[in-house]
């Protein structure tokens, strides 16, 4: 500085010169300290102005920092590098690229301190291209042999993915950097790669690197974050044979590993540690405690954990929830949901989310309904996982106005393209007799994924619409998506509903043939319900008795579904005994022999079957229904009197009876199981949930208003015919989803051809 700028500054006013020197220095301060440099003509005096502008930066007064740059007539590399380092500091990359690109426009060439800087923000922003071209100035200008431009580099390279980029750049340094070398061992774990994981750790060790607990914690992390859980636990053995105390981070992935591992003795030992280190009070190691032990299904030692926690956190809540509903313990954790929601807890969108998945997956679909209004109430903002997680729930019980809100929702927020949210709505559309809604969903996304490409099948399938089902499946494969064993199971799946038996048996075929896809149990099961339906029932019988594994109860359940269409007694009997040997406490297995003896009038064979499900405890599962009006689920049970506005569906049903019989319709009462007389029969056929629903549907929706059911159970045959008639005589579209596929009733005739 010349002697004429240290006499100016020995003018200046000691306050100026404090608040120059103060980075706490207030705004007004900062703004007067810039006046008396105006004043007194020191401006342009580099130091002065370095300082103005990291004092704007720190009060976030980026535009009047950016207004003293430009005013400067010739701007140094301190000037920039000042306003550029403040720019990645606060995040603000996209400015600090765009100030680094004006100064490098001016002719100045970069210095150490600025390219790391620069290189910050091109990771901020994931801008491989960008970085690249940084890098390349670097070496142009002499800069890749500075330690710190060089370990930018590295972090970028990882952040970035490009790890052979960064592993290079690590082999030509002249003294190692255990920073730099920890995060090229973490990215290769994170990205799964364990060969060159064990290669760089090999690294490591022979150079002399002196690791340290961020090393090791990176290395467990991410070998648990890429799926290698098994490894993540050896690491963390090997950190603590090597001398290392693992620290509440290392422990807390070591459990999640442990947990998705699903060993609870490994589990246990860590525990062990925990309590002898003394991290019983980390709040992150005790989440990560009940979260090992709900993923091992022991949850009276997650509960345990929970119980003896001195500050219970929102994480740990979490955790406990999402173990209670793990475990099928849904009621419990409905009970901790509502516990600290009345305390007053801050539960957030995690909480919310879990709580909705839980009873979604766990038959609470009404209740699933209720939290997610409730949770906007209070308002949480679902994302892109919660939706999701509500839509099945919408799907299960046909609660199409709620799905269709839903979708809504996720259209407002920008997250109606995401590939697990247009999934979802596929499903859900689908499920709720909507498949146009579905297709159109499907065919607004930019890229479907496998997931997409199989959702948008398994509709189609369901409503028995193969050619479709096999339009889409090649149209995949046009569009270079490989198909999987999901593909196959709705292909087969639509190809058994349709009675497409050629075709079933050509895709089978080519699964091995042509994919290299081996079929599973599930494609086997199609393959019996295919040729079973076709009345092909030894042929079905064949390839229980070829397959290259045991036959499940789906297989021999789909071998007894098809008995009882063509009343094979014998064969049904051999199907059924291996049922009741594989699923012993399953009611319908017996209800299905049942209903093929009561076909045969065998009544003393109903009569034993029905007693050994009293020895047992066994009763039938009720049939139920459900339908959404005015926004509004409702439940009708069959034979419940209690159902709402039951004398007046008892009154049309009896109405519409007295029709059906004119036009030459008798009821289908051997499908009734009980030997009474037939009077009694038809009383019992005119309880079935489904009748009840959609009369009551008539009852309570405008003429012409589209009806829809769901059903627990397969839809009967006198139900089937009573709707057809319905729909013709009332004028009336009716959907009916059961437990395999859907109905579509219209002028008299179901979609299925009265093929089920």
């Amino acid at each position: 500085m010349s002697k004429q700028v240290h006499h100016m500054f020995d003018k200046f006013p000691k306050t100026i010169l404090g608040y120059l020197n103060s980075p706490a220095s207030s705004l007004f301060q900062t703004q007067q300290a810039h006046a008396h440099i105006l004043k007194t003509g020191l401006l342009f005096e580099p130091q002065a102005t370095t300082k103005l502008l990291s004092l704007y930066a720190n009060h976030l007064r980026f535009d009047d920092a950016h207004l003293l740059l430009n005013s400067l007539p010739q701007p140094d590399i301190a000037s920039f590098s000042t306003l550029i380092y403040a720019y990645s500091k606060f995040s603000r990359f996209g400015q600090a690229l765009y100030l680094f690109s004006n100064m490098v426009s001016t002719g100045l060439v970069p210095d150490a301190r600025v390219v790391p800087c620069v290189i910050k923000a091109c990771s901020g922003l994931l801008a491989v291209r960008i970085g690249q071209q940084v890098h390349g100035l670097a070496l142009v200008f002499g800069l890749v042999w500075d330690s710190f431009v060089v370990s930018s580099l590295v972090h970028f390279y990882v952040k970035c993915g490009q790890l052979s980029n960064a592993h290079k750049l690590l082999d030509m340094m002249r003294e190692p950097d255990v920073s730099s070398w920890s995060a090229l061992l973490a990215g290769y774990a994170r990205k799964g790669n364990v060969s060159e994981t064990k290669v760089v750790f090999d690294k490591m060790v022979k150079a002399g690197i002196e690791f340290n607990c961020v090393t090791w914690n990176g290395l467990i992390a991410g070998l648990n974050q890429s799926g290698h859980h098994l490894e993540a636990v050896y690491a963390l053995r090997d950190m603590h044979s090597r001398g290392f105390e693992p620290d509440g981070t290392s422990v807390s992935s070591g459990l999640s590993a442990v947990g998705d591992l699903e060993n609870v003795v490994m589990g246990t030992q860590i525990h062990d540690y925990v309590i002898k280190q003394g991290l019983g009070s980390d709040k992150w190691v005790l989440s990560a405690l009940i979260d090992m032990y709900g993923k091992c299904s022991c949850p009276f030692e997650m509960s345990r954990v929970f119980d003896e926690m001195g500050n219970v956190d929102l994480g740990a809540c979490n955790a406990l929830i999402a173990g209670f509903s793990r475990n099928g313990f849904v009621d419990e954790a409905l009970s901790v949901f509502n516990k600290f929601k009345g305390q007053g807890m801050e539960l957030n969108v995690v909480t919310w989310t879990s709580m909705i998945a839980s009873c979604s997956q766990h038959g609470k679909d009404t209740e699933a309904l209720e939290l997610f209004r409730e949770m906007q109430t209070v308002g949480v903002k679902p994302n892109a996982v919660t939706i999701p997680c509500l839509l099945p729930a919408c799907g299960n019980i046909a609660a199409l106005r709620h799905g269709k809100a839903a979708h809504g929702f996720s259209l407002r927020i920008g997250i109606s393209c995401n590939v697990y949210v247009c999934s979802a709505l596929i499903d859900m559309y689908a499920n709720c007799g909507r498949i146009q809604a579905a297709r159109r969903c499907f065919d607004g996304m930019p890229k479907p994924n496998l997931v997409c490409w199989n959702a948008m099948m398994g509709g189609y399938a369901m409503h028995g619409k193969a050619k479709e089902v096999i339009d889409i499946f090649h149209l995949m494969q046009k569009n270079g998506q490989k198909p999987d064993f999901i593909s196959f199971t709705s292909l087969l799946s639509a190809c058994s509903h349709s009675g497409l038996t050629e075709e079933g048996k050509f895709y089978f075929g080519s699964m091995s043939r042509e994919y290299g896809i081996e079929a599973r149990v599930e494609h086997y099961a199609c393959m019996v319900t295919l040729l079973g339906r076709a009345g092909k029932l030894d042929e079905a019988y064949s390839i229980i008795r070829k397959m290259p594994f045991k036959p499940d109860a789906c297989v021999w359940g789909a071998l007894l579904s098809s008995c009882r269409v063509h009343q094979k007694t014998s064969l049904a009997e051999i199907a059924a005994n291996e049922l009741f040997q594989l699923e012993p406490n399953n009611p319908g297995n017996y209800i299905l022999l049942s209903n093929i003896y009561a076909s045969k009038s065998k009544w003393h064979e109903v009569a034993k079957l029905r007693d050994k499900m009293k020895c047992i405890g066994l009763r039938k599962n009720p049939g139920c229904s459900w339908i959404e009006i005015k926004n509004k689920v409702y439940m009708l049970l069959a034979g419940d009197n209690s159902i709402p506005q039951m004398d007046q569906i008892a009154d049309k049903l009896d109405r519409l009876s007295r029709e059906m019989k004119k036009s030459g319709y008798s009821p289908i009462t051997d499908l009734v199981l009980q030997d009474v007389e037939d009077q009694e029969k038809e009383l019992i056929l005119c309880g079935h949930s489904e009748k009840l629903a959609v009369v009551f549907g008539l009852l309570n929706t405008p003429p012409g208003t589209l009806i829809q059911v769901m059903k627990n159970l397969r839809i009967c045959g006198d139900c089937h015919a009573v709707i057809k008639f319905i729909s013709s005589n009332e004028a009336r579209e009716i959907f009916v989803r059961d437990t395999k596929r859907f109905h579509h009733f219209k002028d008299g005739v179901c979609s299925c051809g009265d093929y089920w």
